[in-house]
């Protein structure tokens, strides 16, 4: 594991903003974070950095134990936190030396490298005040890259990129996986985490909701959608519930029609259509998803969402070299 918490705790006052989480990330892979806004994601990178102190709790990183005095640990975690903060009348590349300077001893060429692997080096002598926002993102990025870590923690990395700049930045993490370093981004572009990240943990109010493979954690929240008629309805929640899962109420679509959310695989869409059609209901539209939109909404939507079901500790066979996607 790069990273393992404990009951990993954190209060503001009489606010609790991380409460007994318990993290496990693997090394050499890239680990989506996500929760909603306040939810405790900024305070427990904070904490793995030693930005902040822990009320309670224990951290492991990169197999040992972490404390906020351990500062040379931090020569091999690269991070960037909230909004990157620069010398806006110095140029990228004079930035990035200044950042350099502060930190472990690097190679006279590593400015150049990084400031290559972003995207900026064709702008490395403009002054940094001529930067827009996702320019700015990149040379966070660069700084975060240039004591060539084992451990890259990026919050936000996408805030500010245009499509072209958050395609590469999904390539240049991806380069970074591939050569055994290990990614924990936090973002909150779904679509984007969920082609980029081979686990997710869920965390919402300050505890962890969902952890796990992302291929699982879409299984898991699979759903197929009809649409009837509203005078159907009872009898197709009927119907549907020969299949022995959730049945949810039904949202309307207008007067005349309503969706039924039947909580089954995307490739049951067939049987579905035929209980109804059995029953004599003829679908008006069939929707079967799998997003991690959808998911993340049901874990986080509600105080009456199952705190208790997160595990503790990662599933068998994490760590282990899978097939890319």
């Amino acid at each position: 594991m790069a990273i393992v918490t404990r009951g990993l705790t954190k209060r503001y006052g009489s606010r609790l903003a991380v409460d007994g989480l318990d993290l496990n990330v693997p090394r050499g892979q890239v680990y989506g974070f996500l929760g909603p806004n306040g939810s405790g994601k900024t305070t427990t990178l904070r904490m793995l950095v030693g930005l902040i102190r822990p009320n309670a709790g224990d951290i492991q990183v990169l197999g040992q134990p972490w404390s906020w005095r351990d500062r040379r640990r931090m020569f091999r975690i690269g991070a960037m936190i909230e909004t990157p903060a620069f010398y806006p009348y110095l140029t990228g590349r004079d930035n990035l030396r200044v950042f350099a300077a502060t930190g472990a001893p690097t190679p006279a060429t590593r400015v150049e490298e990084v400031l290559e692997a972003v995207g900026l080096a064709d702008r490395a002598r403009d002054k940094v005040r001529t930067y827009s926002l996702g320019m700015r993102q990149r040379l966070g990025i660069a700084v975060a890259l240039l004591s060539d870590p084992d451990l890259l923690l990026l919050d936000e990395p996408a805030n500010g990129l245009d499509p072209a700049g958050i395609v590469a930045m999904r390539e240049l993490l991806r380069y970074l996986t591939d050569r055994g370093k290990t990614v924990l981004v936090s973002s909150h572009i779904l679509p984007e985490v969920q082609q980029l990240a081979d686990i997710v943990g869920i965390i919402d109010r300050g505890r962890l909701v969902r952890e796990g493979p992302m291929a699982a954690l879409l299984a898991g929240g699979a759903q197929v959608r009809v649409l009837v008629r509203p005078d159907e309805i009872q009898r197709a929640v009927v119907a549907l519930g020969q299949l022995g899962v959730a049945v949810e109420p039904a949202s309307p679509d207008g007067p005349h029609a309503a969706w039924i959310t039947v909580r089954v695989p995307s490739d049951q869409a067939s049987t579905c259509n035929r209980l109804l059609a059995e029953q004599g209901i003829f679908a008006s539209a069939i929707d079967a998803t799998s997003d991690l939109e959808s998911v993340f909404l049901s874990l986080t939507a509600g105080a009456g969402m199952d705190m208790d079901s997160a595990t503790n500790g990662p599933p068998t066979g994490w760590g282990e070299s899978e097939t890319r996607r």
